[in-house]
């Protein structure tokens, strides 16, 4: 339980800033996430950051308890795959954020969740 709460301490402000700078910034969100494909070595780069980030997560804290904590491990493991798939299929990754980038409804409503769910990490974890 205390590895759980410390991720949720970690993740759960993490969500929110993210949340709360794209949901009211989303032109300049669109302009980075067009930027950011454009450069190979950054794709690359946070492939490899997001997997670190989400292996850590999984071996510290793979828990599929029926309670909140599973959380945790779900976005540990999609940390995990997400970071897999820039690193090895960079191709995938670009037309998977054009057809966000084309629909930002496709972003939105999945952060509007996110929000709430960074909010209710910080209340578990604090």
């Amino acid at each position: 339980m205390e590895n759980s709460i410390l991720i949720a301490r970690f993740v759960g402000p993490y969500i929110i800033v993210i949340a709360i700078g794209l949901l009211l910034n989303l032109k300049t969100y669109r302009k980075i996430v067009e930027g950011f494909f454009d450069n190979a070595a950054i794709v690359y780069i946070a492939g490899l950051m997001a997997f670190v980030a989400g292996l850590a997560i999984v071996l510290f804290h793979n828990i599929w308890a029926m309670d909140w904590r599973i959380i945790i491990t779900l976005f540990g493991w999609s940390a995990l795959i997400k970071g897999t798939l820039f690193v090895v299929s960079p191709a995938a990754s670009v037309k998977m954020a054009q057809v966000f980038i084309k629909n930002i409804k496709l972003v939105v409503i999945p952060w509007i969740g996110m929000l709430v769910l960074g909010i209710f990490l910080v209340f578990k974890g604090y």
